[in-house]
Parts: structure tokens; C-alpha cells; sequence
């Protein structure tokens, strides 16, 4: 599939079209895998989708640790494109996935032997505990697939190949659409297993995906090629890689842990509010992809154009894709507004005081969505340009100084009680989308020239370009 659009010239919607649509598509399928685990289980009552509820938090923890360095190599690939080094890019490819699943073994042996200690520190009822447990230890033996996957879908990304990711990924929810019934009710010589089935249908998909994903960077021909006598640790680079990667994890573990933390705060309030808190959360994850697709676009093309010297560009690029952002959201806000019982309803039917409790949460929060496009797509020019740090520090005062404290005070020293968890989404919303434009303002982002501070060693590789083999797809 040859990449027919150059991102550093020509149209600038055209571009973020180009990118953003099949970004945002395979993130709508990638949060199918949750939908779906929450829709099948949802059948098995309250406690089954407490359980999946409560440890949805703890495993995004987890996995946004690990996270954050997939996309060190999204932001070094996509600024080598635009300076048109092929030789760097695939010797980044190499080294970002044997750093990202060195660690997410690390991560998974980690998370499998805490889960039932982190599940009994969150207070869980005893009707939800076993399940919840279960659910967490296999979703964590999955995790290496889910990084390795993880980091191809980034470098792809970083070259501008959106497409290819999109294919795969609706490939295994398709097929994680069968599986899922099939192991939590059970067929024939298939126990039913539950809860657990669906963690065991979703790394099943998650291994496929990672399979495929190394076989197309072996063969080279989507304009990365992975070259196995690259593995050997390139320490200089590995360091920088850390250093880069590293607040964007701890920018997407500080947005778990405030999930995880209101969590906390949610399980206070019982298994009712529990399952209500778990149905807008994942109607929040879904709805919020549009602007996660403008974030990712836009890392990418702020990157290239940055790489190619042609910053102007790339703040229009971020600024158009603001606004794309703040209008798209906020429209979605509105019908999510209008049909919130209808879209509670269809997690968990028949159980009337969990629909009327989630209804309400996605009533209070959805007409702040827009703000939240605003806040994504600024953060997106902050990782592509390398300023990583300015989004870890967003997301720490969005969700720690804002939110968290928020729900604490709303709920506990108010009469809005469990009403007061949910108003803190919308306050803490429009807050944190004004700092980050005044932060964006200042324009410190266009300064950082993370090619020119990283020294990449040329002899790792013996590899021959092929360049007809790059450029025929």
C-alpha cells in the first residue's frame, strides 16, 4: 500500500483527514474488545460487570506504563520520516520493540501475582471479588501480546501508515465478537467460564494480532522493515528513548490511576454505583476516540512537518485540529445527552436502578466532551514535537488537581453524594482544556529538535534498502 498523501506538504485537512479517520477507526475497534466484554457479561448480571468494572482500571494502569514508550518510537519515527532517514527509522523500530516488551513482561509477571491484593485494597464486595481477580490474572498473562501489537500499531503510525493497523484490528474484534459468547457461556466441550471467559476471548485476539504485526515488520513492506541482528541493545538510544517515553507513561498511567482513583471513591458507594460508574466509563472511552484520533493524527503530522523544518505547518495542523475537535465532540455530546438511557439500557437490560444511576452520569458529563477534543489535540502537537513533559504535567493537574480532588470533596463533605462524583467530569473538563491552550499559546513546543539531540549508531544493521520494495506499497 504505498502512502499517497506527503504530510508535509499540500492540503492540511486533507492530511488530517487521511490519518485521523482510520486512526479513529481502529480505535473505535479496539475499544470494541471492552464494549463487547461489557455487553456479553453485562448478561450475567450486576456483579459480573462490577467485576470487570473494577478491574478494567488497574489492567490500563499496567498497560499505560509500557505504553508511553511505544510512543517515543511514534515521535522519533515520524520526525526521521519527515527528514527522509529510512535507515533510522528501521533501526528505532527494532530497538523501541525490544525495550517495550522487555518491559511488558516485567509488567505482567507484576500484575498477575498483586491482583488479588490490589482487588481486596479496593475494598470489593465478596460477590464481585473471585470474578474480578480472575478477570485481572489472564488479561495480565495477555499483556506481552497486547504491547507487541501495541508497538507496531505506533511505528506504523509514525510513518504515516494508518491503514494497514485498521485491517488487523477489525479482523480479531470480529473475531472476538464469537469468541467472547462462546467462553463465557460456554458450548459443548467449552466449560463456561464466566467473567474469565472474556479475558480469555480478548488475549486470544490480542495474540493475533501481535503475530501478524511482527510478520509485517519482518517482511518490510510497509515502509518499515524489522532486521532481527538489529535487536542488540542500543544503549545511547534506548536511554533517549526512556527519557522521551517516559512522561507520556506516566501521562497515560496518571490517567489510569485518577480512573483507578475514582474507583476508589466510586466502590465507597456500593456495587449499584460500581456498575453504573463502569457503563459511563466505557461510554466515555468510546466516545472520546474522535479525539483520540486527532491526537494521534496530529502527533504524527506535527512531528513529520517538525522534522522537515516546517513549523509554520504544523501549528496550523494544530490549530485546525483543535477546533475539528471542539466541534466534533461537542455535537456527539449533545445525541450521547439526548439518548443516555437508551445507550444504558443496552449494557445492562432490565436492571432499572443501575440504568436510571448510569444515565444520569452520562447526562452530567457528555456536554463537556468538546472540551476534552480541545485538550487531546493540543497535547497530540505536545508529544509530536518531543514535549513529552508538558503532557505528562496536563494530565497530572487535569486529573489529580482537578478531578480527583473534585469528586472527593462533591461526594463526601456535599449533599450531591454520588452526584457529586460525576459533576467533577465536567468542571475538571473545561479546566483543564483552558490551561493547556494557554500552555499551547506560549509556543515553547516549536523549539525542541529531538533529531539533532540524538546520535544513532549507523553500523548496528547491515541491511539493504530495497527501495522498490518501500515505495511499490
Amino acid at each position: 500500500m504505498k502512502n499517497k498523501i506527503n504530510l508535509t506538504e499540500g492540503s492540511i485537512l486533507k492530511s488530517i483527514i487521511a490519518l485521523s479517520v482510520p486512526i479513529v477507526f481502529a480505535n473505535f475497534l479496539q475499544t470494541a474488545y471492552q464494549l463487547t466484554d461489557t455487553f456479553w457479561v453485562g448478561r450475567l448480571g450486576t456483579s459480573a460487570i462490577a467485576a470487570v468494572s473494577i478491574s478494567f482500571p488497574i489492567i490500563f494502569f499496567m498497560v499505560s506504563l509500557g505504553g508511553g514508550l511505544a510512543m517515543a518510537g511514534t515521535i522519533l519515527v515520524s520526525q526521521y520520516k519527515g527528514k527522509g532517514d529510512q535507515k533510522a527509522i528501521n533501526h528505532i523500530t527494532s530497538q523501541t520493540l525490544l525495550l517495550v516488551i522487555l518491559i511488558s513482561i516485567i509488567l505482567a509477571a507484576i500484575g498477575y501475582f498483586s491482583s488479588s491484593h490490589i482487588i481486596r485494597l479496593m475494598g470489593t464486595e465478596k460477590d464481585v471479588f473471585l470474578s474480578a481477580v480472575s478477570y485481572m490474572k489472564i488479561s495480565f498473562l495477555g499483556m506481552v501480546f497486547m504491547f507487541t501489537y501495541m508497538v507496531f500499531q505506533s511505528l506504523m503510525r509514525g510513518v504515516g501508515n494508518v491503514k494497514t493497523p485498521a485491517l488487523i484490528v477489525l479482523g480479531t474484534v470480529l473475531l472476538n465478537l464469537f469468541l467472547d459468547p462462546l467462553f463465557i457461556f460456554g458450548y459443548r466441550f467449552i466449560p463456561a467460564y464466566g467473567v474469565t471467559g472474556a479475558a480469555i476471548a480478548t488475549i486470544s485476539t490480542q495474540g493475533i494480532s501481535a503475530i501478524i504485526g511482527i510478520f509485517i515488520l519482518l517482511k518490510g513492506k510497509r515502509q518499515i522493515k524489522l532486521y532481527p541482528n538489529d535487536l542488540k541493545p542500543d544503549f545511547p538510544l534506548l536511554k533517549k528513548m526512556f527519557k522521551l517515553g517516559f512522561p507520556t507513561s506516566i501521562e497515560q498511567s496518571t490517567r489510569a490511576l485518577g480512573i483507578t482513583g475514582m474507583t476508589f471513591l466510586v466502590a465507597q458507594f456500593g456495587t449499584l454505583t460500581i456498575a453504573a460508574f463502569g457503563i459511563g466509563s466505557r461510554i466515555l472511552s468510546f466516545i472520546i476516540i474522535p479525539a483520540i484520533g486527532l491526537s494521534m493524527a496530529t502527533s504524527t503530522l506535527v512531528g513529520q512537518n517538525l522534522g522537515a523544518g516546517k513549523t509554520i505547518r504544523a501549528e496550523k495542523i494544530v490549530k485546525l485540529s483543535s477546533l475539528a475537535g471542539f466541534i466534533f465532540l461537542t455535537i456527539i455530546g449533545i445525541i450521547t445527552f439526548i439518548f443516555a438511557k437508551e445507550i444504558a439500557t443496552i449494557f445492562i437490560p432490565g436492571e432499572l436502578e443501575t440504568i436510571k444511576s448510569s444515565t444520569l452520569f452520562i447526562k452530567i458529563m457528555s456536554l463537556t466532551f468538546g472540551f476534552i477534543g480541545i485538550q487531546m489535540a493540543l497535547n497530540g502537537a505536545f508529544r509530536g514535537s518531543g514535549n513529552t513533559m508538558i503532557s505528562m504535567v496536563l494530565s497530572i493537574i487535569s486529573l489529580w488537581i482537578l478531578r480527583i480532588p473534585l469528586a472527593y470533596i462533591l461526594s463526601k463533605y456535599t449533599d450531591f453524594k454520588t452526584v457529586g462524583l460525576w459533576l467533577a467530569f465536567p468542571i475538571s473538563n473545561i479546566i483543564a482544556a483552558i490551561i493547556t491552550i494557554i500552555w499551547f499559546a506560549k509556543g515553547t513546543w516549536k523549539k525542541k529538535k529531538i533529531t539533532e539531540e540524538i546520535k544513532l549508531k549507523r553500523d548496528t544493521t547491515k541491511e539493504t534498502i530495497i527501495e522498490e520494495g518501500l515505495n511499490s506499497l
